[in-house]
């Protein structure tokens, strides 16, 4: 009586929205093999063509899809605007962090931030949404931050990339949670907003003869690329989002820091100490506790 009339639908659905999440989280898990190429081109000139080429990219889109109104009526809310700018400039230190991560042979670090990030986010949740956390979440949030402290405790030092990762990309999630604005309008505003002090920069190294655009054909495409590689998977994420449950899609979001981390260490044979099986097993252990518990909650709520 209640059965759903079309199943197999729904079952076609589904499976495109599975192809779409495992098309964007592995695109995002081998990234760093994209930032490599660049060699000794410094992150700043590399996030500054990221920049401009997802904004030719991001724009040239919505003006295919025929959606510049939607443009336009952003431009006509200042705290909408407002709000982007920040969120901009958030999605810019950690762009700026993560190819700075990479460079310096930290990939298996950039990867611990980006298991960090869901836990940050039922933080985040808690303390400025009012969200109410069930004990699944505060048990995966304190091995969380035992884990931290288990780096902390044995290296001496705060793993900052890692949480600089995790907490500017929570801050950019929960900040675009609250303006309503769709996915790709707001990608291509904040590229936009950003664009121009980018477009001065790359102007300024090519003036003073540092820059390497037109160098060599090979960094040249590798910069016009960066802005493929960053909005490709974007869209495939907002098309996965469309078919799929956030708690399904909230399983493959794992799948990208587990192809850095098997980058960093087998690929690019980073330290892969005690401290850091330690570390790493505290968060693994917290996120099967609150992926599970957080499913389990949903089916029986």
């Amino acid at each position: 009586m209640f059965s759903n009339p079309h199943p197999d639908s729904s079952k076609a659905i589904s499976k495109t929205g599975a192809i779409y999440a495992v098309l964007a989280y592995t695109a995002w898990g081998l990234l760093p093999i994209y930032w490599k190429f660049f060699g000794q081109v410094s992150e700043s000139e590399v996030l500054s063509h990221r920049i401009i080429w997802s904004m030719v990219f991001l724009t040239g889109l919505v003006f295919l899809q025929q959606r510049s109104q939607e443009l336009h009526q952003l431009f006509q809310s200042p705290t909408r605007l407002g709000i982007l700018l920040i969120t901009a400039l958030l999605l810019t230190f950690n762009w700026g962090l993560y190819i700075y991560g990479v460079n310096a042979n930290r990939v298996v670090e950039t990867s611990l931030g980006y298991f960090i990030n869901p836990l940050v986010n039922v933080l985040l949740g808690f303390v400025f949404l009012k969200e109410r956390l069930h004990l699944g979440q505060k048990l995966a949030v304190l091995l969380a931050v035992i884990g931290v402290a288990n780096f902390v405790w044995d290296f001496g030092e705060v793993p900052w990339l890692a949480l600089g990762l995790a907490f500017s990309f929570a801050f950019y999630g929960l900040l675009r949670k609250l303006v309503a604005v769709a996915p790709l309008i707001g990608l291509a505003v904040e590229t936009l907003l950003l664009a121009p002090v980018a477009w001065v920069l790359v102007g300024y190294w090519a003036i003073t003869g540092v820059g390497h655009l037109g160098v060599d054909w090979s960094t040249s495409l590798l910069f016009i690329g960066s802005g493929v590689i960053t909005s490709f998977p974007l869209l495939w994420f907002n098309n996965a989002a469309k078919r799929l449950r956030l708690s399904t899609l909230g399983f493959f979001q794992y799948l990208a820091p587990s192809l850095q981390l098997m980058l960093g260490v087998f690929l690019y044979h980073e330290p892969f100490t005690r401290t850091h099986a330690v570390t790493f097993g505290f968060i693994w252990v917290a996120l099967v506790i609150y992926s599970t518990t957080s499913l389990v909650k949903q089916k029986f709520s």
